[in-house]
């Protein structure tokens, strides 16, 4: 009987699993796939200025606010007040969280008065700390900041490995979840400074900021969740006026609706070529050289959605409003009465100011406060200089997905290098993530600069597939025929096609498809 028992009792374990806990951390919920393992310690390891300490911090708050789950925090490198005055700065009033006490601060930091607190006790003394601490506040979380600063004192590898052990043991008998920081020395170097850490730990999560090009980047891993699932790889972040916010691309679904409701570029002559207009939820790429007129199609779209009562808005990241005010007014639009009228929103600011995550998370806290119909970004070329495709792609997914998932239509510019030619697409990194893709370019005709227009890609829809010319006027762009008496106008050396080879080509392209019918 007792045997049955046992068996029933291991089955049960078994078919149950690893319990997760909700951090409510903005993303790592979904990247770790629920949240961290219940009664087990994680080790969060980064260099200096990663974050490590408010992502412990964060954790226990949200803890407490969300989930009314008392918490102790063992500080080993600053003081329970300079905690407290920091945590101020993203409005976590910490204090009344100690005084109701629902958060205890344990201050194991060094004495300023030169006395090292740490170096007064062992380590049997500190856990026994802890646990009493764990057992008054019925604590169900715990973050340690930081082990690097304890293990300090100890030199021999086996010496850590076995003192961490110990502290991880205690911890996990007395049923706590917890977050415990430690200090690497290179963003992708080993994972710990004494190298022990990450094995003694049921999991890992590393935070860096490296530094790509000119700006840092901010990014999280999840190393390992024993004994459960996660999402791999390193995943953009960013630190906002509430914490750490990450951005899991790879948990985004492709299952946004799509509407065959239209819309209106602005122009009457485009929405033809784009066979009724843009889709609601798509997103428009113009790209081509400067000075083509992108900007011109960018406020003719934002201008024909005020009208129709649709509130846009328009992230400028090359011209100030001064500049974007003059140039639309030049045009027949007034940016500043659709600003008034509260149906337009407009911010300019220079992409070197933030890092590609910072400028991700200010798009969306503004979407989400104004709530357009419409946005626009001129130009995404400004945004992708000095940092690495795959950052600048994971930002386009970024903005594209929450885009199509609040079903706002996006239109964005690129400015190519290539003044003349073809240009390519693909080098953008963002061409298969766009709906519809207009190009923009410069070819020379009868010895004069003429502009063209096509409609290179649509998605779900006829759209004219002819080479129009265009001219900018005082009303906008005056988009014409195509042009019908010249061939290699994309490759920037159009050459005329006379009647006669007109009428040649015709003849053959005629005697192919007939041999293709009777086949």
């Amino acid at each position: 009987m007792n045997e049955n028992s046992e068996s029933i009792k291991r089955d049960r374990i078994a078919t149950v699993g690893v319990e997760k806990i909700k951090t409510m951390i903005e993303g790592f919920d979904d990247i770790s796939h629920g949240g961290m393992p219940v009664g087990r310690t994680t080790l969060v390891s980064g260099t200096s200025g990663t974050g490590k300490t408010l992502f412990a911090i964060q954790f226990l708050y949200n803890g407490i606010t969300y989930f009314d789950e008392p918490g102790v925090f063992v500080t080993f490198e600053e003081s329970p007040q300079d905690i407290i005055k920091n945590a101020y700065s993203f409005g976590w009033n910490l204090q009344k969280l100690v005084d109701d006490g629902k958060l205890f601060i344990l201050d194991a930091s060094p004495d300023p008065e030169g006395q090292d607190i740490v170096g007064n006790f062992d380590l049997s003394a500190l856990i026994e700390r802890i646990q009493y601490a764990i057992r008054k506040y019925k604590a169900r979380r715990v973050s340690i900041d930081s082990v690097t600063a304890v293990f300090q004192q100890y030199d021999a590898a086996s010496v850590v490995r076995r003192e961490i052990f110990r502290l991880v043991a205690r911890l996990k008998q007395v049923g706590a979840t917890t977050i415990m920081t430690t200090e690497r020395v290179e963003e992708y170097g080993p994972v710990a400074r004494f190298g022990v850490e990450e094995f003694v730990s049921d999991n890992v999560v590393i935070v860096r900021n490296a530094l790509e090009g000119e700006r840092r980047r901010r990014t999280i891993e999840i190393l390992k969740l024993r004994g459960t699932t996660h999402m791999k790889g390193e995943y953009p972040f960013t630190i906002t006026n509430d914490g750490v916010n990450i951005f899991p691309l790879g948990a985004m679904r492709l299952t946004q609706r799509s509407s065959n409701v239209r819309v209106s570029s602005g122009d009457e002559i485009l929405d033809q070529m784009c066979g009724g207009g843009f889709f609601k939820d798509s997103i428009i790429l113009a790209t081509g050289a400067t000075g083509t007129g992108k900007t011109l199609l960018v406020s003719k779209f934002i201008e024909n959605g005020c009208i129709n009562n649709e509130p846009a808005m328009l992230f400028a990241y090359e011209e100030s409003r001064a500049q974007l005010f003059r140039n639309a007014s030049s045009w027949g639009i007034d940016f500043e009465e659709l600003e008034k009228k509260g149906l337009l929103r407009i911010l300019c600011t220079y992409p070197e100011s933030s890092g590609l995550e910072d400028h991700l998370q200010i798009i969306k806290s503004e979407i989400a406060d104004f709530k357009p119909s419409r946005i626009a970004i001129d130009s995404l070329s400004a945004l992708a200089r000095g940092v690495s495709n795959n950052a600048f792609r994971q930002f386009v997914i970024g903005v594209t997905g929450f885009a199509k998932q609040e079903e706002i239509t996006g239109f964005f510019t690129n400015t190519t290098d290539q003044f003349m030619g073809s240009n390519s697409i693909t080098d953008s990194h963002i061409s298969t993530i766009t709906d519809t893709i207009l190009m923009l370019q410069y070819v020379e005709i009868r010895g004069e600069m003429s502009r063209a227009i096509n409609v290179f890609k649509m998605r779900g829809s006829w759209h004219d597939k002819g080479i129009r010319e265009y001219t900018i006027t005082a009303q906008g762009p005056d988009i014409k025929d195509s042009f019908r008496s010249y061939e290699g106008i994309i490759s920037g050396s159009p050459t005329r096609i006379t009647v006669n080879e007109k009428s040649e080509l015709s003849r053959i392209i005629q005697g192919v498809q007939e041999k293709t019918t009777e086949e």
